[in-house]
């Protein structure tokens, strides 16, 4: 069981605020930053040698292990990006892709996995054709190369339909708000490739993030852009090839004082046990949930996960008067609703407080 007054006390922020905003930012804990900053003073004093790269080098080793453990894979399996749309940016550039193909999303997926399709379009002639997220299974067609959706949609937080699981087609799942909020195993999931954040859910630095490609795809999704740290032998330089394994993914320039506090954040979370942590989550947001409808809110058809979204006549003007109160959610451009995103961090009088302002 989650001690929720220690896991509380983790994060200055919720002294103050009512904080139900991790969809877009997870609240910061104390240690990330202490573990940050102690890189940086280190770096200062000492200055940016061989010891720091090394530094650089053995933390990401621990944040690729970190990661890959709530995906359920191998270490080595995993690359390390910026951000999710970093990682899909990886697949959908590295697949053979062209005129006569289909990639197959929902219409309300995020600006970050419809961009790269949009480009993806314009760039190489791929049909990108749409369906509603709960028919994406039943709307595979015969020239359908590619399946991209939400593990769990940032609009409604329902999850990816379960016909998904059962289809030869590829499916590249954005994880921002799978990956630390829900279960993220990938071999259930039975997805070919997985993006994900770590700056949501994860609740560490912006600039982190993580990439999974199943390893029968692996020689199907060459990064086209290889740079020093992708590099089997980047001393051969021209003549090198890309790592054999989920390195050829990592993002050109990771800190180490950023990947310090990625994973500072992260044993915060996980010394509390990922289960435990996301089932109180999800019991939260079911409550809430429960507490909308009850209030006469129109609440969106959602899953067992962290988000919560209700239709509210001005999004935009609800979330500006709930944070002048304290309470911070968000709105969600281009639909009717306002999201609260609710963490094992969160506790009752959170929410009492939200539907209070309400």
């Amino acid at each position: 069981m989650v001690d929720a007054t220690a896991l509380r006390d983790e994060f200055p922020v919720l002294a103050d605020l009512v904080y139900l905003n991790a969809g877009t930012f997870g609240p910061l804990p104390h240690a990330a930053v202490r573990a940050s900053l102690d890189v940086l003073d280190r770096a200062a004093a000492q200055g940016r040698t061989r010891p720091y790269y090394d530094l650089k080098l053995e933390l990401g080793d621990r944040q690729r292990a970190a990661y890959a453990a709530l995906l359920g894979v191998d270490a080595a399996e995993v690359g390390l990006t910026t951000s999710t749309s970093d990682g899909v940016v990886r697949v959908v550039t590295s697949l053979d892709l062209g005129p006569g193909d289909e990639v197959l999303t929902a219409p309300d997926e995020h600006p970050g996995l419809l961009g790269p399709l949009a480009a993806l379009r314009a760039r190489r002639g791929v049909e990108v054709r749409t369906a509603p997220f709960a028919d994406l299974a039943d709307a595979i067609g015969p020239r359908t190369k590619l399946v991209a959706c939400s593990h769990v949609s940032w609009v409604t937080g329902a999850i990816r339909p379960a016909g998904l699981a059962e289809t030869d087609v590829p499916v590249l799942l954005d994880g921002a708000q799978g990956i630390g909020a829900v279960d993220s195993d990938v071999r259930k999931l039975r997805c070919a490739f997985y993006a994900g954040s770590g700056q949501k859910w994860l609740c560490g630095p912006l600039g982190t993030g993580m990439l999974w490609v199943d390893p029968q795809w692996r020689d199907r999704v060459v990064p086209l852009g290889t740079t020093y740290v992708n590099l089997a032998d980047p001393g051969t330089a021209l003549d090198s090839e890309p790592h054999a394994d989920g390195r050829r993914y990592d993002a050109a320039a990771l800190a180490p004082e950023t990947i310090a506090g990625a994973l500072a954040a992260h044993d915060v979370l996980a010394s509390h046990g990922w289960p435990e942590v996301q089932a109180r989550a999800a019991d939260l947001a079911a409550t809430l949930a429960d507490r909308l409808a009850e209030a006469g809110q129109t609440v969106a058809p959602r899953d067992r996960t962290t988000l919560v979204s209700w239709e509210d006549p001005d999004p935009e003007g609800t979330r500006t008067r709930l944070a002048d109160a304290g309470v911070i959610i968000r709105d969600l451009p281009g639909t009717p609703y306002v999201r609260a995103s609710v963490g094992a961090w969160s506790d009752q009088e959170d929410l009492e407080r939200l539907l209070a302002e309400l």
